[in-house]
Protein backbone atom coordinates (compact mmCIF):
# COMPACT_ATOMS: atom_id res chain seq x y z
CA UNK A 1 0.00 0.00 0.00
CA UNK A 2 2.84 2.41 0.79
CA UNK A 3 4.36 1.69 -2.58
CA UNK A 4 1.17 2.85 -4.30
CA UNK A 5 1.13 5.97 -2.14
CA UNK A 6 4.66 6.81 -3.28
CA UNK A 7 3.91 5.93 -6.87
CA UNK A 8 0.72 7.91 -7.35
CA UNK A 9 1.07 10.83 -4.96
CA UNK A 10 4.64 11.63 -4.02
CA UNK A 11 6.33 11.05 -7.41
CA UNK A 12 3.98 13.41 -9.33
CA UNK A 13 4.42 16.10 -6.66
CA UNK A 14 8.20 15.79 -6.94
CA UNK A 15 7.97 15.86 -10.76
CA UNK A 16 5.82 19.01 -10.78
CA UNK A 17 8.14 20.73 -8.32
CA UNK A 18 11.24 19.92 -10.38
CA UNK A 19 9.55 20.94 -13.64
CA UNK A 20 8.53 24.29 -12.14
CA UNK A 21 12.04 24.92 -10.77
CA UNK A 22 13.73 23.97 -14.05
CA UNK A 23 11.20 26.05 -15.99
CA UNK A 24 11.99 29.08 -13.84
CA UNK A 25 15.73 28.53 -14.23
CA UNK A 26 15.98 27.94 -18.00
CA UNK A 27 12.54 28.92 -19.30
CA UNK A 28 9.33 27.05 -19.96
CA UNK A 29 9.97 26.24 -23.63
CA UNK A 30 13.47 24.92 -22.96
CA UNK A 31 12.02 22.72 -20.23
CA UNK A 32 9.39 21.36 -22.61
CA UNK A 33 12.14 20.81 -25.18
CA UNK A 34 14.23 18.86 -22.65
CA UNK A 35 11.27 16.66 -21.76
CA UNK A 36 10.54 15.95 -25.43
CA UNK A 37 14.23 15.35 -26.19
CA UNK A 38 14.55 12.84 -23.34
CA UNK A 39 11.44 11.02 -24.60
CA UNK A 40 12.85 10.91 -28.16
CA UNK A 41 16.26 9.64 -27.03
CA UNK A 42 14.61 7.14 -24.70
CA UNK A 43 12.37 5.69 -27.41
CA UNK A 44 15.37 5.19 -29.70
CA UNK A 45 17.38 3.56 -26.91
CA UNK A 46 14.38 1.38 -26.08
CA UNK A 47 14.12 0.21 -29.68
CA UNK A 48 17.82 -0.72 -29.85
CA UNK A 49 17.94 -2.41 -26.43
CA UNK A 50 14.63 -4.20 -27.05
CA UNK A 51 15.83 -5.67 -30.33
CA UNK A 52 19.07 -6.75 -28.69
CA UNK A 53 17.20 -8.48 -25.86
CA UNK A 54 14.83 -10.13 -28.33
CA UNK A 55 17.76 -11.48 -30.35
CA UNK A 56 19.35 -12.96 -27.22
CA UNK A 57 16.01 -14.55 -26.25
CA UNK A 58 15.69 -16.13 -29.69
CA UNK A 59 19.23 -17.49 -29.48
CA UNK A 60 18.48 -19.09 -26.12
CA UNK A 61 15.23 -20.58 -27.39
CA UNK A 62 17.00 -21.98 -30.46
CA UNK A 63 19.53 -23.57 -28.11
CA UNK A 64 16.66 -25.23 -26.23
CA UNK A 65 17.00 -23.02 -23.15
CA UNK A 66 14.39 -20.96 -21.38
CA UNK A 67 15.05 -17.21 -21.84
CA UNK A 68 14.01 -16.28 -18.29
CA UNK A 69 16.51 -13.44 -17.86
CA UNK A 70 15.63 -12.01 -21.24
CA UNK A 71 11.91 -12.08 -20.43
CA UNK A 72 12.49 -10.21 -17.17
CA UNK A 73 14.77 -7.75 -18.99
CA UNK A 74 11.96 -7.21 -21.50
CA UNK A 75 9.60 -6.31 -18.67
CA UNK A 76 12.20 -3.91 -17.22
CA UNK A 77 12.60 -2.36 -20.69
CA UNK A 78 8.83 -1.90 -21.00
CA UNK A 79 8.67 -0.21 -17.59
CA UNK A 80 11.63 1.99 -18.53
CA UNK A 81 9.97 2.95 -21.81
CA UNK A 82 6.75 3.88 -20.03
CA UNK A 83 8.70 5.99 -17.54
CA UNK A 84 10.54 7.78 -20.34
CA UNK A 85 7.28 8.70 -22.04
CA UNK A 86 5.94 10.09 -18.76
CA UNK A 87 6.76 13.80 -18.58
CA UNK A 88 9.26 14.62 -15.86
CA UNK A 89 12.89 14.39 -14.98
CA UNK A 90 12.75 11.89 -12.09
CA UNK A 91 10.86 9.34 -14.19
CA UNK A 92 13.30 9.97 -17.05
CA UNK A 93 16.27 9.16 -14.82
CA UNK A 94 14.61 5.95 -13.60
CA UNK A 95 13.62 5.09 -17.19
CA UNK A 96 17.16 5.60 -18.49
CA UNK A 97 18.47 3.39 -15.67
CA UNK A 98 16.12 0.67 -16.93
CA UNK A 99 17.59 1.01 -20.42
CA UNK A 100 21.28 0.93 -19.51
CA UNK A 101 22.38 -2.72 -19.90
CA UNK A 102 24.38 -2.94 -16.66
CA UNK A 103 21.65 -1.57 -14.39
CA UNK A 104 18.90 -3.41 -16.32
CA UNK A 105 20.68 -6.75 -15.89
CA UNK A 106 21.30 -6.07 -12.20
CA UNK A 107 17.63 -5.24 -11.72
CA UNK A 108 16.60 -8.34 -13.67
CA UNK A 109 18.88 -10.52 -11.49
CA UNK A 110 17.33 -8.99 -8.38
CA UNK A 111 13.82 -9.69 -9.67
CA UNK A 112 14.75 -13.23 -10.74
CA UNK A 113 16.23 -13.98 -7.32
CA UNK A 114 12.84 -13.28 -5.78
CA UNK A 115 11.01 -15.76 -8.02
CA UNK A 116 11.40 -19.42 -8.83
CA UNK A 117 11.10 -20.38 -12.47
CA UNK A 118 9.92 -23.93 -12.95
CA UNK A 119 9.77 -25.32 -16.43
CA UNK A 120 9.41 -28.84 -17.63
CA UNK A 121 9.45 -30.19 -21.11
CA UNK A 122 8.84 -33.91 -21.32
CA UNK A 123 10.08 -33.87 -24.90
CA UNK A 124 13.55 -32.70 -23.92
CA UNK A 125 13.81 -34.58 -20.65
CA UNK A 126 12.44 -37.84 -22.02
CA UNK A 127 10.08 -38.13 -19.05
CA UNK A 128 6.43 -38.79 -19.70
CA UNK A 129 3.74 -38.10 -17.12
CA UNK A 130 2.81 -41.16 -15.11
CA UNK A 131 -0.86 -41.00 -16.06
CA UNK A 132 -0.17 -41.11 -19.80
CA UNK A 133 -0.14 -44.86 -20.31
CA UNK A 134 -1.06 -44.58 -23.97
CA UNK A 135 2.09 -42.56 -24.78
CA UNK A 136 5.31 -44.32 -25.77
CA UNK A 137 8.66 -42.89 -24.81
CA UNK A 138 10.87 -41.92 -27.69
CA UNK A 139 14.33 -40.42 -27.46
CA UNK A 140 14.43 -36.69 -28.14
CA UNK A 141 14.38 -36.01 -31.86
CA UNK A 142 17.19 -34.03 -33.43
CA UNK A 143 16.08 -30.70 -34.82
CA UNK A 144 15.88 -30.71 -38.59
CA UNK A 145 16.46 -27.51 -40.51
CA UNK A 146 15.88 -26.57 -44.11
CA UNK A 147 18.29 -24.68 -46.36
CA UNK A 148 17.36 -21.33 -44.83
CA UNK A 149 18.08 -22.51 -41.28
CA UNK A 150 14.40 -22.57 -40.35
CA UNK A 151 13.32 -25.33 -38.01
CA UNK A 152 10.98 -27.90 -39.47
CA UNK A 153 9.01 -29.77 -36.85
CA UNK A 154 6.45 -32.39 -37.71
CA UNK A 155 4.95 -35.74 -36.88
CA UNK A 156 4.33 -38.63 -39.18
CA UNK A 157 2.34 -41.84 -39.18
CA UNK A 158 3.37 -44.90 -41.15
CA UNK A 159 0.53 -46.51 -43.06
CA UNK A 160 1.40 -49.92 -44.53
Amino acid sequence: MRFLLVLFIIIPVIEITILINVGQAIGAWYTVGLVLLSAFIGVNMLRYQGLSTLARAQQRMNAGQIPGNEMVEGIVLAVGGALLLTPGFVTDVIGFLCLIPYTRKALARHVMSRFTVVAMSHRQSGVEPEDSIHHRQYPPRPRDTDRNGDIIDGDFRRED
